[in-house]
């Protein structure tokens, strides 16, 4: 029985904190009701890459009108609507927002505050490395869990992000990238270069989480 599943990680730490200003709202006489085309598209963004990019991403959004918080959004560098923060940092202002950038920026941000806990393999179904990987988890009988990066955009974010924070931003990352225990191993070639000791340690690490179950 395979032991690759497709559940989500889940986290319980505090949230990256995203803020759209946008062109609305009222200061002094002056007062806009509906806002600006681009500001309008920036939040179809925001939430579209929420909802199916970065599902697994935990993200607190709020949305300001800028005119009514003009003083606030100077302050914080936010000078020319649609303007998105991300924890208080300028990503993007003045046009609409990039979803790439979006993406990249709040994965980043995601896993700097939530680490990998558990077992899992980022990899691609045209992946033979990747295909060697899941087999010697299976062989050892370990749990884990799998992370498609073509069929989940979010999960390629995830690998990238989470792999080039340890070997360093101009590393190529390939695929596989595989965690143990919270570990970060790396690719199928540092799995095998692990050879027989490794393997013992997978078998005694699934023992004990029978055993704990």
């Amino acid at each position: 029985m395979s032991k690759r599943t497709q559940q989500p990680i889940q986290f319980d730490r505090k949230p990256a904190k995203l803020t759209l200003y946008r062109w609305a709202g009222q200061w002094g006489p002056f007062k806009v009701k509906v806002p600006c085309g681009e500001c309008t598209l920036t939040k179809d963004v925001i939430m579209d890459v929420l909802e199916n990019e970065l599902a697994n991403a935990v993200v607190d959004l709020e949305v300001k009108d800028w005119l009514s918080h003009v003083l606030e959004a100077f302050m914080r560098g936010a000078r020319h609507a649609p303007a998105v923060l991300l924890n208080g940092k300028v990503i993007s202002q003045g046009v609409a927002l990039n979803r790439g950038l979006l993406a990249e920026a709040v994965m980043a941000a995601h896993v700097a505050q939530f680490p990998v806990s558990g077992t899992h393999v980022f990899g691609k179904a045209n992946c033979s490395y990747c295909s060697n990987a899941k087999a010697s988890l299976d062989a050892a009988g370990v749990p884990y869990v799998y992370h498609d990066v073509v069929r989940n955009p979010g999960a390629m974010y995830e690998m990238i992000s989470r792999a080039k924070a340890i070997v360093g931003p101009k590393v190529p990352i390939t695929t596989p990238q595989i965690w143990i225990d919270g570990k970060y191993i790396g690719g199928y070639d540092a799995l095998v270069r692990l050879g027989d000791r490794f393997q013992l340690a997978l078998v005694e690490g699934a023992a004990r989480s029978q055993t704990a179950a």
